[in-house]
């Protein structure tokens, strides 16, 4: 369907902010609740393909026609909207396309242009293989952690003790400066006493 399409049917719905490579990118307008105008058409003309519904057209407009705020809502995703950022059910029990429309202006509102992108982290991080690899790391993280701990108490303790050690240096290293001084002293007193030990005197005939 899209191959008897004609021209450059697919390409003339891409984002002109992301074109293809070789050409100039070009504004896409204001972002509104809805997304911006390049998107909405894009998105309309993905949706009178048969067989394409809204989220398989939100798809291709995110990942292959870079329109950013394009947010592919199934009940997954819906059920991450009302459990971490309150978006209440409504009237409807099921995804229908009301709700469909308000979960992605509700993403749209939190990060504009990259409402998308920011959907697609939270859909995976929510997954439980990669939940499980998510806890994984936490755990590897805190084992780190208390590693690091013990690390950091052990070079203060041999910091301590190596400042001891150098200040006990240093106190020896002043008593023995401080003893040779006392015998340079000595020494001066000796050689102008004439050879005789300070406080004798030399006795008369």
């Amino acid at each position: 369907m899209v191959a008897g399409k004609e021209g450059d049917w697919l390409d003339n719905l891409r984002n002109p902010e992301s074109p293809l490579l070789g050409q100039l990118a070009k504004p896409a307008g204001n972002m509104p609740e809805g997304g911006r105008e390049g998107y909405r058409k894009a998105h309309g003309e993905l949706l009178a393909l048969q067989g394409v519904g809204p989220k398989v057209a939100d798809c291709v407009c995110l990942m292959g026609l870079g329109w950013g705020e394009a947010v592919p809502v199934d009940t997954h995703v819906w059920q991450i909207a009302q459990r971490d950022y309150k978006f209440g059910k409504g009237k409807h029990s099921s995804l229908t396309k009301a709700t469909y429309d308000a979960v992605g202006d509700k993403f749209r509102s939190l990060w504009g242009k990259e409402a998308g992108w920011a959907h697609s982290v939270l859909f995976t991080a929510d997954l439980r293989a990669f939940s499980e690899r998510l806890v994984a790391k936490i755990e590897v993280k805190e084992e780190f952690q208390d590693v690091k701990a013990e690390l950091e108490g052990a070079a203060a303790e041999v910091e301590t003790v190596v400042k001891s050690e150098s200040v006990e240096q240093k106190r020896v290293k002043r008593e023995s400066q401080e003893e040779r001084s006392i015998v340079k002293v000595e020494e001066v007193v000796v050689k102008k006493s004439g050879g005789r030990p300070p406080g004798k005197r030399r006795r008369r005939a």
